[in-house]
């Protein structure tokens, strides 16, 4: 497809960013991927540390801006929440491309020189771009091994995991990112911290025999958490059982009846701040199960036992470790935990 004047010119400052010394600029940090970083099936080579990296999913972005990579990021999309406490004033200063997926053109309008993306959907068909619309401009690009670990993304909806999703994929992602922009040490701080934030939240609990339901999105069709996603991180690690871990499904449509019939003893519920779907925020997800007929007889809306999550949380990103702190001071404060 024929390039529009300004993309083409983004095109040409990715290229002097990627091949040369920034056209004329000092020259960047060797990154530490040698000789190529595998990522869902490719080899992923960048040469010299990134200095105009757009990231297009908020998990990724909040991953980078906690590596302290503000300054080297020209521009961010597709949210779904407020940026992660602490990192609003290295947000502040990396331009909103969109709220949602932008287009091909206006991510090279912004003259990337790395791409990444939360999910195998962003940068495939349909999605913003291809990995290889990318690559053959000479603008490298990453995935979160998360949305491709023991999982088929080949069929319609979310996706469908063979396998459990563990959060060792998330710290991957954090190194692997730390690798590509050689802030190795900054990657491994950054793990050792939410290794035991995770180490702190889950110690001396017992929530087994609790049931949990997790509540993305949608009154009408409610998008509810498969067995082995995100979610799947959290119950395990609190040794709980998922309403709907019988499913492979990451994000199944379910109808109330069915989740009515299940009745879970604690709803964690997403709390979100986008708007494209009925339900986003816990206040309307709270209104619509206390007066619904099929859902207001639920133990879990009769006793008010709910946790509410960012959207980030209940997907595979450094914020699945807020969700398991959340959850386990939930259970806590319901007195469902030994």
């Amino acid at each position: 497809m024929p390039l529009a004047r300004p993309a083409r010119a983004a095109v040409l400052l990715a290229a002097c960013s990627l091949l040369l010394t920034g056209c004329g600029g000092s020259k960047a940090p060797t990154a530490e991927a040698a000789p190529a970083l595998d990522n869902c099936g490719r080899k992923v080579r960048v040469d010299m540390a990134p200095r105009h990296a757009v990231s297009l999913n908020q998990g990724t972005t909040e991953i980078l801006l906690s590596l302290g990579l503000a300054d080297r990021m020209a521009g961010t999309a597709t949210w779904t929440d407020p940026v992660m406490k602490g990192l609003e004033k290295a947000d502040a200063k990396v331009p909103r491309i969109a709220e949602n997926n932008p287009s091909f053109e206006r991510v090279l309008d912004s003259g990337p020189d790395f791409v990444a993306a939360s999910f195998v959907s962003t940068l495939g068909t349909g999605g913003v771009a291809t990995r290889d619309q990318f690559e053959k401009l000479g603008v490298p690009t990453y995935v979160s091994p998360s949305d491709c670990a023991g999982k088929d993304n080949s069929g319609g909806g979310d996706g469908k995991r063979d396998k459990a999703l563990g959060i060792e994929a998330v710290y991957g992602e954090v190194r692997d990112l730390a690798t590509v922009f050689g802030v190795k040490d900054r990657g491994e701080r950054l793990v050792a911290s939410l290794q035991q934030r995770m180490k702190k939240a889950t110690r001396g609990i017992d929530a087994s025999g609790v049931s949990l339901l997790y509540w993305f999105a949608n009154s009408e069709s409610p998008y509810m958490a498969g067995c082995c996603g995100a979610p799947g991180i959290m119950t395990r690690a609190l040794g709980a059982k998922n309403a709907f871990g019988d499913t492979h499904e990451e994000w199944p449509q379910v109808n109330w009846e069915t989740v009515a019939d299940r009745n879970p003893d604690v709803l964690v519920i997403g709390d979100l701040t986008r708007d494209s779907q009925t339900a986003e925020s816990a206040a309307k997800k709270i209104a619509f199960l206390e007066s619904d007929p099929v859902t207001k007889n639920m133990d879990a809306v009769r006793h008010k036992r709910y946790v509410l999550l960012s959207g980030q949380a209940m997907n595979p990103t450094i914020r699945t470790v807020e969700g398991v702190e959340k959850v386990a001071a939930g259970l806590r404060e319901f007195g469902l935990v030994k």
